[in-house]
């Protein structure tokens, strides 16, 4: 694996491989690797050629007050698991190499970014759509590799590539958990004994929303209320929202039908944290065994691999 810390050479290395005919990968990430980001690199090196990753701890995607200065760094263990993943570049840039003057332009997706965690993280899309335009435009024509748990992220980088037409094929790819349905984070690391005890509530919201929207309760508010109430049952949980809304825009529809996705936000103690699950109306959820996702075994490797 070879390690690159300029746009130039993260420029070179992915045009010379396309012009030897090679498939390109794109995994971004902010570093603190889990085994949820190992799951993007191993697909990606199963479908591309050349496979790179980018570690880089955006600076625009945080508000004032939130965990930047705390956010979780570990760049030794990071390439030792980028090389053993069989990544083959690592772009490791400072904040000078990505930005080199304060950027002027801004990029926003309204319909996406205002609602669920642009409400409460305000400006932090915006970050996320510069940064990752800005990678897109860096690396070229490649598949990208963004995992499920930041499910309102993936669709506003899809919007980003589509509306912007870069050379880009977004590929979504599911949640890595804990075997207690926790989603993997770079966060978790943060959560105390005690907290991360109590930081499974989030998933076990989510699912009693999808069996409400499996039962073919329509309202979203009343889904919504459900995941409430099972998060008000942990007194170290302070839910911030839960919602039932269409997959495509995220929007909450008058009444659910079809296809749907639940997304929440809670504060563990100090520790932020995101999850959503996909649900069908009024069509219990099984795996590809016949299963209900409750039967599931657990991932050989201790997690389970979830669509949501």
């Amino acid at each position: 694996m070879m390690v690159v810390d300029t746009v130039a050479g993260l420029m070179k290395a992915t045009e010379e491989a396309r012009s030897d005919g090679r498939r390109v990968g794109l995994v971004p990430t902010m570093g603190a690797l889990h085994p949820g980001h190992l799951s993007l690199l191993r697909r990606s090196v199963q479908d591309d050629d050349t496979v790179v990753a980018t570690v880089f701890v955006n600076p625009l995607q945080f508000a004032a007050g939130e965990d930047l200065a705390s956010y979780p760094r570990d760049l030794r263990r990071d390439l030792v698991l980028a090389d053993e993943a069989g990544v083959d570049y690592l772009f490791v840039p400072t904040c000078e190499e990505m930005y080199s003057q304060p950027p002027l332009i801004t990029i926003g997706v309204a319909a996406l970014s205002q609602r669920l965690e642009g409400c409460y993280r305000p400006g932090h899309f915006e970050g996320v759509a510069m940064v990752i335009a800005k990678l897109f435009a860096m690396v070229g024509r490649c598949r990208a590799y963004f995992g499920e748990k930041d499910y309102q992220q993936l669709c506003l980088v899809r919007r980003l590539a589509a509306d912007l037409s870069f050379p880009v094929e977004v590929v979504g790819c599911p949640t890595v958990r804990h075997p207690d349905g926790l989603a993997l984070s770079s966060r978790n690391v943060r959560l105390s004994p005690t907290e991360r005890v109590a930081a499974p509530v989030i998933h076990r919201a989510l699912v009693a929303g999808r069996h409400a929207v499996e039962a073919g309760r329509c309202d979203p508010a009343v889904v919504s209320q459900v995941m409430a109430d099972v998060m008000s049952g942990e007194p170290l949980a302070d839910l911030e929202y839960a919602e039932a809304a269409d997959p495509g825009d995220l929007r909450t529809p008058d009444r659910l039908a079809g296809e749907v996705r639940l997304l929440a936000a809670a504060r563990i103690g100090a520790v932020r944290l995101i999850d959503n699950l996909a649900a069908v109306f009024g069509q219990p959820r099984a795996d590809c065994e016949g299963r209900s996702h409750s039967q599931r075994r657990p991932h050989p490797e201790g997690q389970l691999c979830d669509g949501g």
